[in-house]
C-alpha cells in the first residue's frame, strides 16, 4: 500500500494537482502549498486509482446505504464509487432549488439510511459538517467522512469534534515526504510548509447552517472561546454590565459628543464615532473621550469602514490627522480587497500594546446594498479564516455559528421604520433573534434631545431582555 501511495502521490504532482510556492485561497490568504484536485477529472485512470483507493479506507462497506460526494470536486469521485460498487449516490446542491421541490439533497434514500461523505481536502472540515447537516435534517445517519488529503490544520479534530469519524489517504506532512523521496520537492520547501501548518491552525467551528450554536451561549462562557484578546474582554465586559448596546455618537462638535459619552456611558459597551464629521476636531478631544471611557468602562469604536489597497489603509489607521490605531479600540472594514487589509492592519499595530480588533462589514442596512451572494459569502470565509484581529462582522443577520466571532447590527429603533435616505431600522427583539450580539443605536438616542439617559435605558432594557429570552429559549 505504501508503494502505491506514492505512486499516488507523484502521479497527483506530476499533473500540477499538488503545487508548492506561494498561493492565494479563495479568501486571499497566502498559503506555500495549494491543491487543486479538479485537474483530476481530465486524467480518468487516475481518478479511478484515487477513487478505488478512498474506498479501501471504508471499515464495513456492507453498512454503507448511501453515499454523497461534497460539492463540487469529490462529485466525480463519488460517482465513480457508486458505480464500482453499486451503491445509491446522494448530491448536495450548492443551493436549494428556487423552484419544484426546493430541496437540498438530490437522489432517494430513506429516513434511517447510513450514508459516507467523500471530499477532497479538509482544512476546517466545514464543508463536510455543512454537508453532514444537511443529510441529517433528512434523517440519515452519517458518522463517517473519506478524503483524499487531509492538510493537518484542525479539520480532522473539528470533525471528530462532531462525532464525524474521518479517514484521510494522505496526510499532507506524509504526502510531501513521498514526494521528497522522489525527488519532486526539496527540505527547504519541506521545512516552509511544515512551519506554516503550524502557525496557521483552523479555528474550532460549529457547523454553518445551525445558527442556534452561537446563540445558545452566554456573552461570559463565549469569551473564553474567542482568538481575539479585545473581544474577549467586550464579551466579559457586556455580561458584567449587563448592557449590549453600541452607541453611536453621529453628532459633529467635540462637546456634545461628550456629552452624550458621559450620561450614556454607565449604561452602553461600546461608543462609535466618525471621527472626520467633527467639525471642530482636536487631540484633547481624543484624551478626554479616552478618559470617560475608562471612568464608565466602555469601548471605542471608529467606525471608518477602511476599505482600501493594504498600505493606504495601513496609512489612513496609522497616521494622518485622527491617528486613529492609537485610541479606537474597534475599526470596522470593508473586505472588499481582500485578506490583505487584514494583513496591513495589523503590521500598522506595531508599538501599539493595547488590543484592537476589527469588525467586517458582511452586510449593511440600507436599501439595495449591494453586500449580497459571493461577497458576502466570502466576507464570512475572511472571519472565519483571517487572523485573529478579526472580533466579527457587521451584519443584518446571523452569518457564522463560530461562538468567537461577535455579530455587531446596526439600524435599530424601539419601532421598525425607514428614513428618507433608505436607512432601514429594525426593533430590539428582531435584531437579537436574527443573532445581534451587540446592537448599534444612533438616532433614537442621539435625536431625542436632553433626553439621552432615558432613551439609553429603554434601548438598553429591550436589547438586554431580547439577549436573556434568546439564551434561555434556546437552551429549554
Amino acid at each position: 500500500m505504501v508503494a502505491f501511495l506514492k505512486e499516488l502521490a507523484i502521479e497527483l504532482y506530476d499533473i500540477q494537482a499538488v503545487k508548492f510556492g506561494e498561493f492565494k485561497t479563495k479568501v486571499g490568504l497566502t498559503t506555500p502549498v495549494y491543491f487543486d484536485l479538479r485537474v483530476v477529472i481530465s486524467h480518468p485512470k487516475l481518478m479511478l486509482k484515487l477513487a478505488k483507493a478512498l474506498w479501501t479506507l471504508v471499515d464495513n462497506p456492507a453498512k454503507v446505504s448511501r453515499i454523497c460526494g461534497v460539492p463540487y470536486t469529490a462529485l466525480p469521485l463519488a460517482t465513480l464509487i457508486s458505480v464500482e460498487e453499486k451503491i445509491p449516490m446522494l448530491m448536495k446542491r450548492k443551493e436549494a432549488k428556487s423552484y419544484g421541490t426546493k430541496k437540498l439533497i438530490e437522489g432517494i434514500f430513506l429516513p434511517g439510511e447510513n450514508c459516507v461523505i467523500i471530499e477532497d481536502v479538509i482544512t476546517s472540515g466545514s464543508s463536510i459538517l455543512e454537508t453532514v447537516d444537511v443529510l441529517k435534517k433528512e434523517n440519515l445517519s452519517v458518522t463517517e467522512a473519506y478524503v483524499l488529503i487531509d492538510r493537518e490544520q484542525g479539520g480532522k479534530k473539528n470533525l471528530e469534534n462532531h462525532e464525524i469519524k474521518v479517514k484521510s489517504l494522505f496526510v499532507i506532512t506524509q504526502l510531501m515526504k513521498y514526494l521528497l523521496e522522489a525527488g519532486k520537492i526539496t527540505p527547504e520547501i519541506v521545512k516552509d510548509v511544515d512551519n506554516y501548518l503550524i502557525a496557521n491552525r483552523a479555528p474550532s467551528i460549529s457547523v454553518q447552517g445551525v445558527p442556534d450554536d452561537r446563540l445558545k451561549l452566554s456573552y461570559s462562557k463565549r469569551a473564553k472561546l474567542t482568538t481575539n484578546p479585545l473581544a474577549s474582554k467586550l464579551l466579559e465586559l457586556m455580561e458584567s454590565k449587563q448592557t449590549n448596546l453600541c452607541l453611536a455618537a453621529d453628532l459633529t462638535k467635540m462637546d456634545a459628543i461628550l456629552e452624550l459619552a458621559n450620561i450614556a456611558g454607565p449604561h452602553i459597551a461600546v461608543l462609535k464615532t466618525h471621527v472626520d464629521i467633527i467639525e471642530d476636531f482636536n487631540e484633547n478631544f481624543i484624551f478626554r473621550l479616552k478618559e470617560l471611557a475608562r471612568q464608565h468602562r466602555f469601548l471605542l469604536m471608529e467606525d471608518r469602514k477602511f476599505g482600501d489597497i493594504g498600505n493606504t489603509v495601513s496609512l489612513q489607521y496609522r497616521h494622518g490627522f485622527y491617528k486613529i490605531a492609537e485610541w479606537a479600540d474597534l475599526i470596522t472594514v470593508h473586505p472588499i480587497s481582500g485578506a490583505s487589509v487584514v494583513d496591513a492592519l495589523k503590521k500598522s499595530l506595531d508599538n501599539i500594546t493595547e488590543p484592537r480588533g476589527i469588525f467586517l462589514v458582511a452586510e449593511m442596512s440600507c436599501k439595495g446594498t449591494l453586500t449580497t451572494g459571493d461577497y458576502l459569502k466570502n466576507a464570512v470565509l475572511m472571519a472565519e479564516e483571517a487572523s485573529d484581529l478579526v472580533v466579527g462582522f457587521v451584519c443584518q443577520s446571523n452569518l457564522s455559528a463560530q461562538p468567537g466571532l461577535l455579530q455587531l447590527t446596526p439600524g435599530v429603533k424601539l419601532v421598525k421604520s425607514v428614513d428618507g435616505l433608505g436607512q432601514q431600522y429594525n426593533d430590539p427583539q428582531s435584531i437579537i433573534n436574527a443573532g445581534a450580539d451587540l446592537a448599534v443605536v444612533g438616532r433614537g438616542i442621539t435625536d431625542t434631545g436632553n433626553g439621552y439617559l432615558k432613551a439609553t435605558l429603554e434601548y438598553k432594557k429591550e436589547l438586554w431582555n431580547a439577549y436573556e429570552e434568546r439564551i434561555n429559549t434556546s437552551n429549554t
